[in-house]
């Protein structure tokens, strides 16, 4: 495959089940049978036999079959950074884009976040703890309401948080709690790891 290719195929929302194999490296058949079984969801175009297969459908085939997802997300990991303190969005941003295997985005309110999740698909997400319209466990909860999301990671942020209302954030289904002001190195060490897992 072809560098062209590869990166048309990383921009694509809807697959046929011969790029599904060769993105998957597995057969054809393989995708036809788990299509045809209900293991691999999509729709069939009218009037025809033929199937497709919508990209974050095949994403969530790619990781419950531990099959690596870089083709589709062409290398680079998505980050969502969620924070109202614009000194703290730009910090994050000048931090993460100097590294190249990132995409950053950014949100200042839950609302924003909620619009960009559905859209941006992000890998992992840095989330404010206090937001202006909602504070980050709602956002956390309702992320994890949602299986489209299920492989994303949630590192919270915050200054004003004490022990009990941290292990609702983790409860609530948050990866991680850093306590502002942080050490952005080891932010960053964190980030990686929680990626990697």
């Amino acid at each position: 495959m072809s560098i062209n290719e590869t990166s048309d195929l990383a921009s694509k929302t809807i697959f046929t089940t011969g790029e599904a194999a060769e993105i998957c490296k597995i057969s054809q058949q393989t995708i036809i049978r788990c299509f045809d079984s209900g293991r691999l969801k999509g729709f069939r175009v009218p009037g025809s036999k033929f199937r497709r297969i919508p990209r974050e459908e095949l994403m969530r085939f790619m990781r419950e079959n531990n099959i690596p997802t870089d083709l589709l997300e062409g290398g680079k990991r998505r980050i969502l950074v969620v924070d109202d303190d614009e000194q703290i969005v730009e910090l994050f941003v000048d931090v993460l884009s100097r590294d190249s295997r990132y995409v950053i985005k950014t949100a200042t309110s839950g609302y924003d976040a909620g619009i960009l999740t559905e859209q941006f698909k992000p890998d992992l997400m840095i989330l404010d703890y206090m937001l202006p319209d909602i504070n980050g466990n709602v956002v956390c909860a309702t992320v994890r309401k949602n299986p489209a999301l299920s492989g994303m990671k949630i590192i919270i942020v915050s200054g004003v948080v004490n022990q009990e209302e941290i292990e609702e954030l983790l409860k609530a289904g948050a990866d991680e709690f850093v306590k502002k002001p942080f050490n952005i190195e080891k932010l960053l060490s964190r980030i990686d790891t929680l990626l990697e897992g």
